[in-house]
């Protein structure tokens, strides 16, 4: 892979010449393969790693529930990855998670701005303590419809998916305690990953994206509560879209760079500059995984108004019988054709975000009007709030699994007449309706896999 003569400068005058030419040929290596489990789901990582029929090749160090993987098999067809039973992420990019352990100790409401494709809000869903709200927001249509697939399939309550810009967020009336951003960026980091990434790169296209990242920050921090903490994340190794970003956000807005504890056997580089920022560099070179960016900020303490918010109230014309899909603590509502729950306890925040932005996700959606029933939705399936004794249960094969990914029709022996709850491994899948001599699949056309499964 032929890389551009202005980025190897660039490198030049962050890295000594000899630090350089490792990076360099590191760039040249093939990329690590990692995923990350949910803890939602007993016995992910043993599950996965039999169904993929892969060996762990060692841990990821700064990650609490993931691995390496000793080859990179086809995820596409493996039932449990459409499951939501793990989450392929590049190792680095998990780092996420020591900064969320330094600055959250109790519930939050936190907003993962640019989040397509959902690697880092669904690590978020995993490592919010209980009682969190988390946002998950992507500006692009077609990317924020690929972020609500993934999030469904994490099956974490309490999160919600939006399609707006940064000017919007900042001008709401909405306050998080947690914002993170991992900016746009020239996507140095992924140069072996992404080769498409190497014919874009261009040092007009390094500087285009610096002053976006700085827009983008400008606009979301009113969003953020005085004292609140802001992950600012880069793919990429410039100084001009990490570290003078960093400086800029100090400078602007006041905000104080946050240590992070880490191992020293991590070999996570420092700040290449001389401002001795805490800020946290993954090059190839020196940690598995690829080029990554990260510094933790707080933002000054402050006063600050938040509305006062109105009581969510419940819909009294949602049936009983839904009702008893989930487990108790849940609050329903009818929007259109669909039946939503949203957990008590967030009601009113969820509620609130709902009428400020544009939600594609506002709760969970436990049914779906289909003529003049109401049939359960397919993130019920998925949610960790499934009342699972509430419909009949059959665990079906791998190859069973497969056809009803690929939407095809099934033939369930001996299976009970009705809407049924089909298992793979005995982790929910999804729902059909048996006929006898057929099922109806209800997998959403959307999802399911476009490749041969034979």
């Amino acid at each position: 892979m032929a890389l551009p003569k202005e980025f190897i400068n660039i490198l030049g005058e962050i890295l000594e010449a000899d630090e350089r030419d490792r990076l360099l040929n590191a760039l040249q290596t093939e990329p690590q393969v990692s995923i990350r489990f949910n803890p939602l789901i007993p016995d992910a990582e043993s599950l996965a790693l039999k169904s993929l029929e892969c060996s762990a090749d060692g841990r990821v160090p700064w990650a609490g529930n993931a691995v390496y993987l000793d080859h990179r098999p086809q995820f596409t067809l493996d039932p449990l990855i459409h499951m939501g039973c793990y989450y392929v992420q590049e190792a680095s990019s998990m780092f996420l998670e020591q900064a969320v352990r330094k600055c959250v100790s109790g519930p939050v409401k936190a907003l993962d701005l640019c989040a397509a494709p959902g690697g880092k809000s669904t690590l978020l869903a995993s490592l919010l303590p209980e009682g969190s709200l988390l946002v998950s927001n992507e500006i692009q249509r077609s990317r924020a419809q690929i972020l609500a697939e993934n999030m469904t399939k994490w099956g974490r309550t309490g999160v919600m998916v939006t399609c707006n810009t940064p000017k919007q967020i900042g001008q709401s009336n909405l306050m998080f305690d947690l914002i993170a951003v991992d900016a746009p960026c020239s996507g140095e980091g992924m140069f072996r990953k992404d080769e498409g990434a190497v014919t874009d790169w261009s040092l007009q296209n390094v500087e285009m994206c610096a002053l976006r990242q700085r827009q983008i920050i400008e606009d979301i921090w009113p969003a953020l509560k005085p004292g609140g903490y802001l992950i600012y994340s880069t793919c990429t190794f410039n100084r001009h879209e990490d570290e003078d970003n960093v400086q800029w956000i100090i400078e602007q807005f006041g905000a104080e760079a946050i240590k992070i504890d880490t191992n020293p056997e991590w070999n996570i580089k420092a700040s290449l500059t001389q401002d001795n920022l805490p800020v946290y560099h993954f090059m190839q070179h020196l940690t598995r995984g690829e080029g990554f960016f990260l510094c933790l900020l707080r933002k000054p303490d402050g006063a600050f108004r938040e509305l006062p918010q109105k009581p969510f109230k419940a819909d009294p014309t949602v049936p009983a019988e839904c009702r008893k899909w989930l487990n108790d603590g849940y609050e329903y509502y009818v929007k259109g054709d669909s039946i939503y729950a949203l957990p008590a306890p967030l009601a009113s925040d969820m509620n609130q975000v709902s009428k400020e932005l544009y939600a594609l996700i506002p709760g969970i959606e436990i049914a779906v009007r289909k003529g003049h029933d109401w049939v359960p939705a397919h993130a019920l399936a998925m949610s960790d709030a499934l009342n699972t004794e509430a419909f009949n249960k059959v665990d079906i094969t791998r190859k069973q699994a497969l056809e009803y990914l690929h939407c095809d029709a099934l033939r369930l022996e001996d299976a009970p007449r009705g809407i049924v709850l089909l298992t793979y491994k005995g982790i929910p899948l999804g729902f059909a309706k048996n006929l006898g001599n057929r099922a109806n699949n209800m997998y959403p056309q959307e999802w399911r896999i476009r490749i041969s499964i034979s």
